[in-house]
């Protein structure tokens, strides 16, 4: 008989206890004005952990100036360690776990903003920026892998408990799997094989930093199951190149995930597409080319429980390492079908965007039901200070009483 996982009781990802099997994703905090940890950014993660989650996941710490989505993120370097670990201390406090999402976001990556090179598979120009992506060489790959490695060690230093390597929505190593992007004809292009160097390279960089290091931390990926869009990475190909990561042996954990940063975001959100919202939080000409041809970017799926479920169970029917559910996880109805299907933890975003405290309220009755409507104006204030326009949280410490 098999006995179902209570999605809160404690369990082990890699090295790490976790108090429940409920992880807040990354959602981007907008909190950084300075690329520097603030009191804001702290109490995004705060409210979460203290509200019941077994570990928060603090997006988007780039491996390198020129690696973030704008220049006001946070990227590794010694004078954001001491914010960091005044992060890390006050999410222990609340009794959670903390990850760092380590990443560089490629052909997504902001050039103008960041004053810095912006690297792809091949010479890639982005709308957002105005800017081309260059071809990354073999240098700049290899270079790119070593700064993960390097905020593996920083993560560390800085009190974190896991790292989530960032392999979805088309950024760095996603862009190198993409079929659709990747039109290179060297060792890192063309074939599954070589498309996917980077991704397996970068992991297996990831965890020889921590092994040597010493200090025991989770070492999980975010990874993409489908583009969603034609020539994209498919199904079928992330499957393999998941099968891949496992025999690696450099992960505890994979987060599944799926849309594309570049084309088309809302294959990953689900709900209302907020093209109005979005073109407001941009300037003219910009704004009025997205008032445009928002529809065409911001394609509208239909909100429903559970909405990543059918394709990660093609993951869970392959693979034996723990996975981590994402995508619709808004009651304890939804978490349990997750246990039911074989999956050791659920990931959390917009729910909790919401509701800091939502997890909580759960766990002491099971018939609560999340106020999240789906309407995902949030998107639209990544570019300010991310909240829920619903219920204003989690406010700017500035505007709190």
């Amino acid at each position: 008989m098999t006995v179902r996982r209570d999605v809160f009781t404690q369990a082990k990802l890699g090295p790490v206890t976790l108090r429940n099997r409920i992880i807040k994703a990354a959602t981007f905090e907008a909190s950084t004005p300075n690329a520097l940890v603030t009191d804001d950014l702290i109490t995004y993660h705060r409210l979460p952990a203290a509200g019941g989650v077994g570990m928060t996941t603090v997006a988007y710490l780039a491996v390198s100036p020129g690696g973030r989505t704008e220049g006001k993120q946070i990227y590794w370097r010694p004078e954001a360690m001491p914010g960091l670990r005044r992060l890390t201390d006050a999410i222990h406090a609340e009794g959670a776990a903390v990850s760092a999402q380590i990443g560089h976001a490629g052909p997504v990556a902001n050039a103008k903003s960041n004053k810095a090179k912006a690297y792809a598979p091949v010479r890639f120009f982005n709308p957002l920026s105005m800017r081309f992506a260059r071809h990354a060489t073999r240098d700049d790959i290899d270079d790119i892998v070593e700064a993960h490695a390097n905020a593996a060690r920083m993560a560390i230093e800085a009190g974190f408990d896991a790292v989530e390597v960032h392999l979805g929505h088309n950024y760095f190593a996603s862009s190198f799997l993409s079929p659709l992007i990747n039109r290179r004809t060297d060792e890192f292009g063309g074939s599954l094989e070589n498309r996917a160097k980077v991704a397996r390279g970068t992991v297996l960089a990831v965890r020889r930093a921590v092994e040597k290091a010493g200090t025991p931390i989770a070492v999980t990926a975010k990874l993409n199951m489908s583009d969603g869009v034609r020539g994209g990475i498919s199904t079928e190909e992330s499957l393999q190149t998941a099968k891949w990561l496992e025999e690696d042996g450099g992960l505890d954990a994979i987060e599944l995930t799926a849309g594309s940063s570049l084309v088309n975001p809302m294959y990953l959100f689900r709900g209302d597409a907020p093209v109005k919202q979005f073109a407001g939080a941009f300037k003219p000409p910009l704004r009025w080319g997205i008032r445009m041809t928002g529809k065409k970017f911001l394609r509208e799926y239909p909100y429903r429980e559970a909405y990543l479920l059918r394709d990660a169970k093609l993951f869970r029917a392959e693979l034996t390492m723990p996975l981590i559910l994402l995508g619709g996880i808004t009651n304890r109805e939804t978490m349990d079908l997750a246990m039911d299907e074989g999956f050791d933890f659920v990931a959390m975003g917009r729910a909790l965007l919401a509701e800091p405290d939502l997890v909580k309220r759960i766990q002491a009755d099971g018939a609560q039901r999340s106020i999240c409507n789906h309407c995902n104006q949030c998107m639209a204030t990544i570019y300010s200070h991310t909240h829920c326009v619903v219920t204003g949280s989690p406010a700017p410490v500035s505007q709190r009483v």
